[in-house]
């Protein structure tokens, strides 16, 4: 059997190829191959991008695909960082790339290392995921964001680029649900909205938290006359019980809402 290569067997009796190699005390995997010879190329490749560093990130292209890119990637980070993480990362002083492809990648900070190097992103419909315990999880609730935020309206990429997710980078512009952060001839008002008959505007208020309050109100008034019963709660954190109770009995919401007639 040539250098790195072994022989495994699948459940229906299937002949295959792994292949596999050895780098500062590290054994690493390389995956599984329908030739011996095509498993044997892969040893050949890893070996010469943990040897030479003439092998960049951006050479994938231009040669042989015995390797995937997420391994190409893992290879090359090791080679220069002395970090094995199987995760298509590459370490930066301060910052981590997370690569797709060489030119489709996104930036977090070295702080999220270790949450990303043992959870793997996949993309779907623009937005970020990760499994984390049996469940798909938005990667923006990392920052407070709601779950399907939409940037540019809940939150904003400060220096422009859309994949920069370093938290410096990150500004939160609605924390709430029904929250929407407007600005009318200079001055800033917090817009509540709620899904009724579609979106009807509850209030305009001054602060974030009172916008989130009245969202909660409108709510409860809503479930209370009997409408719909799913709308999401505001946990305003900020705030004792007996200060969010006071500012919930002050708050004044539309009268449409608190007027209309109990269906149950």
């Amino acid at each position: 059997m040539k250098p790195g290569v072994y022989t495994a067997i699948k459940k229906d009796g299937t002949l295959y190829y792994r292949s596999s190699i050895t780098y500062q005390n590290k054994h690493i995997s390389l995956g599984s191959f329908s030739t011996e010879d095509a498993a044997s190329l892969a040893y050949h490749l890893a070996d010469s991008i943990l040897h030479d560093t003439k092998y960049g990130l951006e050479d994938f292209s231009s040669c042989s695909r015995a390797l995937s890119f997420r391994k190409w990637v893992t290879l090359i980070n090791f080679r220069d960082n002395g970090i094995y993480i199987k995760t298509p990362v590459y370490l930066y002083q301060k910052y981590f790339h997370y690569y797709f492809s060489p030119e489709d990648y996104y930036i977090f900070d070295i702080d999220d290392l270790f949450y990303y190097s043992t959870h793997t992103i996949t993309r779907r419909g623009g937005h970020l995921f990760v499994s984390d315990y049996g469940m798909q999880v938005n990667i923006l609730s990392r920052y407070g964001i709601k779950n399907y935020g939409v940037a540019e309206r809940d939150f904003l990429f400060v220096n422009g680029n859309k994949r920069d997710f370093r938290y410096e980078n990150i500004e939160i512009i609605n924390r709430y649900h029904g929250v929407f952060r407007k600005t009318h001839q200079g001055k800033t008002l917090y817009e509540t909205r709620i899904h009724w008959k579609g979106d009807f505007i509850v209030g305009r208020y001054e602060s974030e938290t009172d916008a989130a309050i009245a969202y909660n109100k409108a709510a409860s008034v809503l479930i209370r006359k009997g409408y719909d019963k799913k709308y999401p709660v505001n946990y305003v954190e900020e705030l004792s019980p007996d200060e969010y109770k006071n500012r919930l009995g002050k708050l004044k919401i539309s009268k449409t809402i608190t007027d209309l007639k109990d269906l149950i």
